[in-house]
């Protein structure tokens, strides 16, 4: 698919991978819908997407609120005449063990609250099933050619703390293979779908955290350092451009193989 012209529409796009990719597919000439709940975020991204030659707008939207998904898609079409890009991008982390016991006594001392995992359930993966729906009935409806993109990660394998968080991660790695083959059954032809999996990212919370740590984490990343928010960017656009890539989920990880930490 030619993305030059299209529509696409980025959840948590105000900042982080969100913005990269917003950025990146607008440089590409797609016009921007940027979803975010920060509004100054999305008020700079799309101010800086404007400024560099790009099209885009912006909307307040809470993920979990089906209004919200439903009135970001409409802005799409609105504004731009059509949908044909949504990248479910909106996620948080709320790390901790289920429970937590005492080094002394071995007792439990802390558990992870059901809020913590009710909450990263709420927003990694009602609010993606929501973008994705909203989403899929306008490219129906209107006939919009496209793909819907779900971000997942390297931790979909299971990550010891991230019990909810990884939970939603291998959810999203499954959903394009279930989704690609609704479609396909019901001969909706039009939309495909598709994931991405990035590895440790330079974001601000990987950059910023304790450079010892970091070490760590690098000496099982073959390529040496952390993947840049660009690079997963342009993945997303690999996958826009290929309409053989469906139904699957593309790792982006510098060749994260633990393999030094596991060498004797």
């Amino acid at each position: 698919m030619e993305v030059k012209g299209k529509v696409g529409v980025i959840t948590g796009g105000g900042d982080g991978l969100g913005e990269a990719i917003s950025k990146n597919l607008a440089a590409a000439g797609v016009r921007i819908v940027v979803g975010d709940v920060v509004e100054e975020q999305i008020n700079r991204v799309v101010d800086e997407i404007k400024a560099a030659g790009g099209e885009a707008v912006g909307k307040v939207a809470n993920v979990t609120r089906e209004a919200d998904m439903a009135a970001l898609m409409d802005l799409a079409v609105d504004t731009f005449g059509g949908l044909n890009i949504v990248v479910a991008n909106a996620g948080i982390i709320r790390d901790g063990l289920m429970i937590n016991t005492d080094r002394e006594t071995g007792k439990v001392k802390r558990v992870m609250s059901t809020e913590d995992f009710k909450l990263v359930i709420d927003v990694n993966l009602t609010g993606a099933f929501l973008t994705l729906r909203e989403a899929a009935c306008r490219m129906v409806d209107n006939n919009y050619p496209g793909v819907l993109i779900t971000i997942s990660s390297v931790n979909k394998t299971g990550q010891v703390g991230q019990l909810n968080y990884s939970t939603t991660k291998a959810a999203m790695a499954l959903w394009p293979k279930i989704l690609a083959g609704e479609f396909h059954m019901r001969r909706i032809n039009n939309i495909r779908v598709a994931s991405v999996s990035p590895g440790y990212a330079a974001t601000a919370i990987l950059q910023n955290m304790n450079q010892k740590a970091l070490e760590s984490i690098l000496k099982d990343v073959h390529l040496g350092r952390l993947v840049e928010p660009d690079e997963i960017a342009a993945a997303i656009k690999f996958i826009v451009e290929n309409d053989a890539v469906d139904g699957a989920d593309i790792e982006v990880t510098g060749g994260l193989t633990y393999a030094r930490s596991r060498a004797k």
